[in-house]
């Protein structure tokens, strides 16, 4: 058993980044991001921290500088949030595909216009197709467990790619939480040092992210999409080699109270633990309602939500982005996608909420199971709804 030490959720993240021995730290601060590796720069200035921090001059640098440390060899880290994210964008889909292991914590915030330096998750859907593992954490514990868990991942040989870790903007990264550590040399046990099998060496040179014509992308990119999927597996056999060396267990889908629920909640992030306070209230008062938590978003788990789902009738997905001019929310379209080849399948109805740090109260989590179950029961073909939104 580790030590209890209350924290701020920030500070817990960078406080993994030190305990996994990073080499090489390559950032730029942005809200609500800058704690994290504002604490990582003092424990380097400060001696406790052996690595290099480059302070790049902006987040598409940051991540260049993190593509080159990587590649030589050098276990990577940095963080980042909202426009800062995007900023990154391209070099993002290099780091994928050239099966490079660099980790980064993203405090998920939203994006501009009008300007927003709060909490959402449009940043997260924004980069769900660069061909990251990501990996979504309710409370400060999960963001310092991942945190540790990604480096591990990334770094496996039959893997290569790099790691997400998304904690919900100024929910979590500015809130001070309980956090068990455990020992360094626990984490050392679980964590092996990073040998990458390709390394940029002059004395031995290799081509990397070189041009692909026609006739060689597809099959570029084929390859890297049976190497993400593949990684499901690897993912799940770490979370449960964690589970055994440190007592909490991690699952692509978690669940709440959901035997014998008929209707179901989904969030992702810290809200699930305000749905949690919900479903409870719920249960008290004798109605059949679960919750489900979405913690692996890349590569996405069919198989588990199938499952997770099991013969609920109606499935209520709470969003916090917006796909403009689409079906809704980013996940509510995707669960429902996952779910279409399902024989019983439930009635899915998406709600979105929580943009730009709203909150989202017990009693909303209340109001929206109750108007998606009118919804499902009124045959309503509306798509999603905005909840909460003022007249």
């Amino acid at each position: 058993m580790g030590e209890r030490i209350g924290i701020e959720v920030s500070l817990a993240i960078a406080e993994a980044a030190k305990m996994a021995n990073v080499d090489v730290i390559a950032a730029y601060p942005i809200t609500p991001q800058t704690h994290i590796v504002e604490h990582l720069a003092e424990l380097v200035a400060s001696g406790e921290m052996d690595a290099e921090y480059i302070l790049a001059e902006s987040e598409h640098s940051a991540m260049s500088a993190c593509l080159g440390s990587s590649a030589v060899g050098a276990r990577t880290f940095t963080a980042t949030a909202g426009q800062g994210l995007e900023l990154m964008h391209e070099v993002l889909y290099v780091a994928s595909a050239m099966r490079l292991p660099v980790v980064m914590a993203v405090a998920n915030r939203a994006l501009s216009s009008p300007l927003n330096v709060w909490g959402d998750q449009s940043d997260l859907m924004a980069v769900r197709d660069t061909g990251w593992i990501q990996i979504i954490c309710e409370n400060g514990q999960e963001a310092f467990d991942h945190t540790l868990c990604a480096f591990r991942i990334a770094e496996d040989q039959r893997v290569l790619l790099p790691v997400m870790i998304h904690t919900d903007g100024f929910y979590l990264t500015h809130v001070v939480e309980p956090i068990e550590f455990p020992k360094q040399d626990e984490v050392d046990r679980f964590l092996p040092p990073y040998q990458y099998p390709l390394p940029l060496d002059p004395d031995k040179p290799v081509t990397m992210g070189a041009f692909a014509p026609p006739i060689l992308y597809s099959e570029a990119k084929k390859a890297q999409e049976v190497n993400i999927r593949a990684s499901k597996k690897i993912i799940l056999d770490h979370w449960a080699e964690f589970g055994k060396a440190f007592g909490r267990h991690y699952h692509p889908i978690e669940q709440y109270r959901t035997e014998g629920s008929k209707t179901l909640l989904m969030t992702l992030g810290s809200f699930g633990e305000t749905a949690m306070t919900a479903v409870d209230k719920m249960r008290n008062e004798g109605k059949d309602v679960g919750l489900l938590k979405l913690r692996l978003w890349r590569p996405f788990p069919f198989e588990e939500l199938r499952q997770a789902v099991g013969n609920a009738e109606v499935l209520i997905v709470v969003d916090r982005a917006l796909s403009f001019g689409g079906p809704g929310g980013p996940a509510y379209s995707e669960v429902r996608s996952a779910l279409y080849s399902k024989k019983k399948r439930p009635r899915i109805v998406g709600f979105i909420g929580g943009l730009g740090g709203r909150d989202i109260t017990v009693a909303e989590f209340e109001g929206m199971v109750k108007r998606g179950v009118e919804m499902v029961k009124a045959g309503s073909e509306q798509e999603f709804e905005m909840f909460g939104v003022r007249e």
